[in-house]
């Protein structure tokens, strides 16, 4: 017996006049079924766009500061999954890709299109499974919002994408971005589920990924937590990634560094970060860290540490190790001879000096008053 089999009324749809899709007459209670009826039944792979970060048949929310690159990083996986190829030096899983852009015109995607072809050694007749469509200076709206009840229906916009996708059995969705798309309030929890729920659905009927580009909010940009709006954005998707800037203390050392970091996976680990760097029109990974690396890292963070602090205390300046305006890992990190390394490798640094007993914490004043510093051990 396939205990599936009675679930399969939720492919029966029809479409309404509205745009509404909805199924069919049929008994609700035919869709239950018993847990127990699972033994024996082999269990259903996960399927991956790409493993870890893009899951196939649900949405995957992208998130971006204007200007940061998010555009140009989903155009290359589209381009990646169209030819078979690879994505920041990651398997990705073949078919058609269909790139829904709000943002750009028709000449800026040729543009960003050329750079990647160049970078990628193809030619734009490689792409033919992949189907753009610019939507720069259109009614983009993938819905309507009935202001008096708050509840979204789907726009002609979305009806057309539906049976182009029907037409094509993509395998990458991506939509570009998600204030040109949503007729509705971002803060509002219930308009932020239900419009998932619609684009969750193209990737249900389709299998596919849905790819949702969008901005951060003020104070997701100021927390690094990428977050835009209602808590229901997040919470809706099982994926959401988010591309940043590499910034210390508000300076950008390399002004085409990125991160792209896992900050919520349903299907896998978050927290992962994927080191970028713009080149020649593109992004491409940088090479990761070895063993080798990190340890020469730490070395030379400990060894210009050392000499920083030999520097500060013979000028009569003191650094301590707990924070403020005296709070050694950012004086360092600031100072023009810090040999690039960073506030964050000079507190690990500072850490490890401390522990080996090649630095020790030493405190003076009055115990209303106590004042602590760093010095050097045997100076």
């Amino acid at each position: 017996m396939n205990v599936f089999a009675n679930l399969d009324q939720k492919d029966r749809r029809s479409m309404h006049p509205d745009g509404l899709y909805t199924e069919d007459p049929a008994p609700r209670a035919s869709r239950f079924y018993s847990a127990s009826d699972l033994e024996g039944l082999e269990v259903p792979p996960r399927h991956w766009l790409v493993r870890d970060l893009v899951p196939s048949g649900t949405v995957t929310l992208l998130g971006g500061d204007g200007g940061t690159g998010k555009s140009l990083l989903a155009l290359q996986l589209a381009c990646a999954v169209a030819t078979g190829g690879t994505w920041l030096e990651r398997h990705v899983s073949g078919g058609g890709a269909i790139f829904i852009s709000a943002e750009d015109d028709d000449a800026e995607l040729h543009r960003r299109l050329d750079d990647v072809v160049r970078a990628s050694d193809m030619q734009f007749s490689d792409l033919d499974r992949l189907t753009i469509r610019s939507l720069a200076g259109e009614d983009a709206l993938l819905a309507f919002l009935d202001r008096g009840s708050g509840v979204l229906s789907p726009s002609p916009l979305y009806a057309e994408l539906d049976k182009r996708m029907a037409d094509e059995a993509p395998a990458l969705l991506v939509l570009d971005t998600l204030a040109d798309l949503f007729p509705g309030n971002e803060n509002d929890r219930a308009q932020a589920r239900h419009f998932i729920g619609l684009l969750r659905g193209l990737a249900i009927r389709h299998d596919c990924a849905v790819i949702l580009l969008a901005h951060p909010s003020l104070s997701g940009l100021n927390s690094g937590t990428g977050t835009s709006g209602s808590t229901g954005w997040n919470n809706s998707v099982r994926s959401r990634l988010y591309l940043e800037r590499v910034a210390q203390d508000g300076i950008e050392m390399n002004p085409d560094a990125r991160v792209l970091s896992t900050k919520k996976a349903n299907y896998g680990r978050t927290g992962g970060e994927i080191s970028l760097t713009w080149r020649d029109g593109v992004f491409v990974a940088d090479p990761a860290e070895t063993a080798l690396d990190r340890m020469a890292g730490n070395a030379k963070a400990e060894r210009v540490f050392i000499k920083l602090l030999r520097e500060f205390t013979g000028q009569g300046r003191r650094v301590n190790p707990s924070g403020a305006s005296t709070y050694a890992p950012k004086l360092f990190s600031e100072h023009p001879d810090s040999e690039a390394v960073t506030k964050r490798a000079f507190k690990s640094a500072m850490e490890s000096l401390l522990a080996s007993g090649k630095v020790r914490i030493e405190t003076e004043g009055p115990a209303s008053r106590r004042v602590s510093y760093l010095v050097e051990v045997g100076a």
